[in-house]
């Protein structure tokens, strides 16, 4: 039945017009036969005292009901709206066909049949419009919405592709018009009932078939493959989606589950396959530690640690709701319990707890990726951001050695570089301190690295969940300056070569991790708009979807990000991991510096904070004006 319903909704409209007419045309005839019986109380044969009002009757009814629009509503009204199209025809033929039947008298047709007539018409005609919507409405409405709906295609005409265009056959996001596959052999073809096109066709497809959205099926595809593709299309503005890559599917994300574009896709950053051996030497059937376990780098270490299998993972964080949420979804990722997960709710700043945990659980590897790093925030907090990023870096580094942890991974950043800002001179500080503790060491027990990186995509502190929230929102997006540049990796990448870059560390070690070529902020909003199938709002384009608006560089903000102190870098065994070669300050001298800085932060003397800083950090610049919130409520308080 429902194909018989989809080929009558198929048909020509000049072949669906004829249909109605006919049925219109019986109706007049029925109704004129059922009128004379109604006043006669005969069942009246066809004589001539019929035909001639029924063929009157068709005369008047198939143009007023052509003209009226009768026959363009159909399916597109329903209720009362079909019902008045109806009545208003009706209204207009019954004073038509009365004027001839009751006022001009014809043999053997009673005047009262010009009256009956029409009101049997108005109800056939109602209630035929009424049966046809009730048996095939829905299929057509179905049909209407998905005609107005965006135009998709599928990059990919294999298994995958064939899958995907099943799964979206009730979606209502979007209507699959075609496909578009490399392989010249299926190009030409048809696929569930889809043309197979070539890619180079695209420009064609978006201009003349209004393809607005581009769904990639290849899940079979390398990362190079698939990075050249995306280039390729960047070009015409479509809303690009992808299923996930096989080893998603076989994590149960299945072909139907599309993903917007990965941002490391959008910036064509190539990966390269981590060392099995270096991932393993620091974890497998060990106790490791993670600081910060719930933060953005620390929760993604964690995922890579239990697929290593330790013997135990500790799980430190000061936030409760973060370390349940990390808890929970490893405690999900173990299919069968084999190590022991350990949340432990501690500050890194409570050194009394922080040795009580290490003598306790006596970790063999710690990854201490536990800081605070928003610049503008840490940059209003001063002393709260010196404690936590310096004395909880100490804490944990001196119980380290005094529980004589073999391995210690400090978690650093491109901004401890020169910094700009209190939160990279912090981190910097935090690096001298560790190196400075790992050189006081007699016997060198515990190896202490440090591992400096820019931005990690997608993290708590990243402008990428910004930028899709406000593209979500239809703008605008907000960026500090328009020539502002970052370093970025994905957070999966940046994890990895933590590890292996831990794994290589003979102490003291700062280790840089291969960022590529910087990206301008700019450029890469730009690109998340066009990917979002919108278009930029500018002077040029004033027409567009999404503006970008600049706010102007926030306190302590550097337009541009470095990873090297000096100019100089040795290389290792793993390419995209390098060593730095900095002077650093011993710790007799250092903790001198350090045991005045921390009197100044009891007191939150910014003022004498700022000097010490400035001597202990290479290229530290304090800022002109001080923008610590409690300082200067003091200072205005005092006057």
């Amino acid at each position: 039945m429902n194909k018989f319903k989809l080929y009558f909704l198929d048909l020509p409209r000049f072949f669906k017009l004829i249909i109605y007419l006919a049925v219109d045309s019986f109706l007049c005839f029925l109704t004129v036969w059922l009128a004379f019986y109604l006043r006669l109380g005969d069942l009246t044969l066809l004589e001539k005292s019929i035909i001639f009002p029924s063929f009157l009757s068709i005369i008047f009814a198939i143009p007023v009901f052509y003209f009226s629009g009768l026959y363009k509503t159909i399916f597109r009204y329903s209720g009362w709206d079909a019902m008045l199209t109806v009545s208003k025809s009706i209204i207009i033929y019954g004073f038509l066909f009365s004027i001839f039947i009751t006022l001009i008298s014809f043999r053997d047709v009673p005047r009262t049949i010009g009256i009956i007539q029409p009101l049997l018409l108005f109800f056939s005609v109602g209630g035929s419009r009424a049966l046809i919507r009730y048996w095939i409405g829905d299929l057509y409405r179905k049909r209407f919405k998905k005609s107005n709906l965006p135009r998709a295609a599928i990059y990919g005409a294999g298994n995958a592709g064939r899958e995907l265009i099943s799964a979206l056959e009730n979606n209502n996001e979007f209507v699959v018009s075609c496909f578009l596959d490399d392989d010249e052999d299926k190009q030409g073809r048809v696929l569930a009932g889809k043309k197979i096109y070539s890619p180079g066709a695209l420009e064609y497809l978006v201009n003349n078939k209004n393809i607005s959205f581009l769904l990639l099926a290849l899940p079979r595809i390398n990362y190079s493959q698939r990075i050249k593709i995306i280039k390729n299309v960047s070009k015409f503005n479509l809303s690009v989606r992808t299923l996930p890559n096989l080893a998603e599917i076989a994590k149960g994300n299945t072909s139907s589950n599309l993903m917007e574009l990965e941002i490391d896709e959008l910036l064509g950053r190539e990966k390269v396959d981590p060392d099995k051996y270096l991932l393993q030497k620091n974890i497998k059937d060990k106790i490791v530690m993670v600081t910060g376990a719930g933060g953005s780098i620390g929760s993604q270490l964690c995922r890579e640690i239990i697929r290593i299998k330790p013997n135990k993972l500790l799980l430190l964080d000061s936030n409760e709701f973060s370390l349940y949420k990390i808890v929970n979804e490893l405690t999900g990722l173990i299919q069968i319990e084999t190590f022991e997960i350990v949340p432990l709710l501690c500050s890194i700043q409570d050194k009394d707890n922080i040795n009580s945990i290490f003598k306790t659980w006596k970790p063999n590897t710690v990854y201490h990726a536990a800081a605070y790093k928003h610049v503008p925030i840490v940059e209003h907090n001063l002393s709260e951001g010196l404690k936590n990023n310096v004395f909880g870096t100490i804490n944990l580094a001196q119980a380290s050695l005094k529980t004589e942890v073999d391995n210690f991974v400090f978690i650093s950043t491109d901004k401890a570089v020169r910094p700009t800002n209190v939160m990279g001179a912090s981190k910097r500080l935090g690096e001298l301190c560790l190196q400075a503790l790992y050189a006081d060491q007699k016997r060198k027990k515990t190896k202490i690295s440090m591992v400096r990186f820019g931005n990690v995509l997608d993290s708590s502190g990243s402008v990428i969940p910004k930028f899709r929230k406000q593209i979500k929102e239809k703008g605008p997006i907000t960026l500090t300056h328009p020539d502002i540049c970052r370093y970025f990796m994905t957070i999966q990448e940046a994890a990895e070569l933590v590890i292996q870059a831990g794994a290589m560390s003979d102490g003291g070690d700062v280790f840089l991790l291969d960022m590529g070529n910087p990206v301008k902020i700019y450029d890469l909003a730009v690109n998340m708009i066009n990917f979002s199938g919108l278009q930029l709002r500018d002077k040029n384009n004033p027409n567009g979807d999404i503006e970008i608006l600049i706010t102007g560089l926030r306190p302590g903000e550097k337009l541009y990000e470095e990873l090297l102190i000096e100019d100089n870098s040795l290389s290792t065994k793993h390419p995209k991991i390098f060593k730095a070669q900095d002077d650093f300050i011993n710790w007799d001298q250092l903790k001198f510096e350090i045991q005045s800085l921390e009197k100044y932060i009891t007191k939150n003397d910014v003022k004498n904070i700022f000097p010490i800083l400035k001597k202990l950090v290479v290229g530290y610049t304090p800022p002109k004006e001080i923008v610590d919130w409690i300082f200067n409520e003091n200072i205005k308080q005092d006057i």
